[in-house]
């Protein structure tokens, strides 16, 4: 092969087939996909063993993709319905699946992910490492740790989240500026709790190269993990967000210096009004490298309710400059997502990142709404069902109060602005009562 990544290949000038699809969707010239990607700006994480992905690719300029996380837990360990939640977000839309799995057998579902389905799958190495060596968190080695990462690039994964920024220092400025939440980021904890009880240097910042040399290997793009995102409105913009920002900023630098792709992780629980500056605080700490947030969540006090408190947050955060959202489900807070909690998870981030694409002018990016303002204008009922964004919603919620007229809805009636406009500019009498 000519090149070892997709970043590698770009400046190079090589342009692979996986760029010609994301180019084409994106309705971007090749040549300004490719000199983006060589500059780190836009991704395409599509790991060499995944040969049955669907690639996509990830910039502020691009469409705004979607991430559902996924996996089993020791409460829940059914790996068929979590298969199931896997379908059901391909059929919905998601670009990406993101296997959080901590119990049971990781390895055969993540496999299982890689070899059949077409979304960017995604891992957390740390989780898996609790769970594969079966032993004491403070037994486990540095070297272990790091073989857990290859192990996940051999399994075909397309981005790992590494939590490499939270190193002693931004320990220590975390221990002098206490939260009212702490670390809420389980792999951040996990972390925290080995460099506190064996008194070592985080692994994936001690052996970042390491690393980096096996994501170049298998094409496998990083993503940052923000150990210290805010785990509540307090704690947002804090001291120790910020300095793990700083030090993520510094090792994408030294990513891209081995044509690895990276992609950084950002907040967490954030006031609306603070979002803006924080999108535009990470592309200048980090350099334009694509931003990957959860949420953010805009108010702390609808539980069961997260994944409109998370699209509210979102769709600033994506029009401000955020290029991948992850889905938060009603279930956040609460409990591991059932089939429906990943439905409503799932449409409200797609609200979330089409509104955004729309607000920062994205290219054809409001096209699906012209042709949904036609058939509104229509009175075209299976027009609307055909474009919404849940189709078999909208349809049960026509079916479940049927209007006595088929050109309105049980709203308006007769009433209906729609149907009355269209009849007077077509030189019609409009008589509400009497019809």
């Amino acid at each position: 092969m000519e090149y070892t990544t997709q970043m590698d290949a770009a400046r190079k000038g090589i342009f692979t087939p996986e760029m010609a699809k994301v180019a084409e969707k994106e309705h971007l010239e090749p040549k300004k996909l490719m000199a983006l990607m060589a500059e780190g700006k836009v991704i395409i994480p599509c790991n060499k063993v995944h040969t049955c992905i669907e690639p996509n690719g990830l910039g502020s300029m691009l469409k705004t993709k979607i991430n559902v996380n996924l996996g089993t837990s020791r409460d829940l360990t059914d790996l068929n319905m979590e298969l199931e939640k896997v379908n059901h977000a391909v059929e919905m839309g998601a670009e990406a699946i993101m296997d959080l799995s901590s119990f049971g057998d990781t390895q055969k579902f993540r496999r299982k992910l890689t070899h059949e389905c077409p979304a960017m799958i995604g891992t957390v190495p740390i989780y898996d490492a609790v769970v594969y060596y079966h032993k004491a968190l403070g037994k486990i080695t540095a070297r272990e740790w790091i073989d857990i990462v290859r192990m996940h690039a051999e399994d075909g994964v397309d981005f790992m989240t590494i939590h490499c920024g939270i190193n002693k220092e931004t320990a220590k400025k975390f221990k002098r500026n206490r939260r009212l939440m702490n670390i809420v980021s389980r792999g951040g904890s996990i972390i925290f709790a080995w460099m506190e009880m064996t008194g070592e240097e985080n692994p994936f910042f001690q052996y970042f190269d390491e690393i980096l040399d096996i994501c170049r290997e298998y094409d496998v793009t990083l993503s940052l993990g923000d150990a210290c995102r805010p785990g509540c409105l307090q704690d947002a913009t804090d001291a120790s967000q910020i300095e793990e920002l700083i030090t993520l900023g510094e090792l994408t630098k030294r990513a891209w210096e081995k044509d690895v792709q990276i992609m950084i992780e950002g907040p967490g629980h954030m006031p609306l009004n603070q979002i803006a500056a924080n999108m535009e605080i990470q592309k200048t700490l980090c350099h334009g490298a694509p931003f990957y947030v959860l949420g953010p969540i805009a108010t702390d006090i609808a539980p069961g309710y997260d994944h409109i408190t998370s699209a509210i947050g979102g769709t600033v955060a994506a029009m401000n400059g955020a290029s991948f959202l992850c889905y938060v489900t009603p279930a956040e807070h609460l409990r591991l997502p059932d089939v429906d909690d990943v439905k409503e998870g799932i449409i409200a981030a797609r609200i979330a990142a089409h509104a955004a694409d729309i607000a920062k002018g994205v290219p054809h990016a409001m096209d699906w709404d012209n042709e949904m303002a036609v058939a509104r204008k229509k009175l075209d009922w299976n027009a609307m069902f055909d474009l919404a964004i849940d189709p078999e919603k909208a349809r049960r919620y026509r079916e479940s109060s049927r209007p006595e007229k088929e050109d309105t809805c049980s709203m308006c009636g007769n009433f209906c602005a729609v149907k009355n406009m269209n009849r007077i500019l077509d030189g019609e009498i409009v008589s509400i009562f009497d019809e």
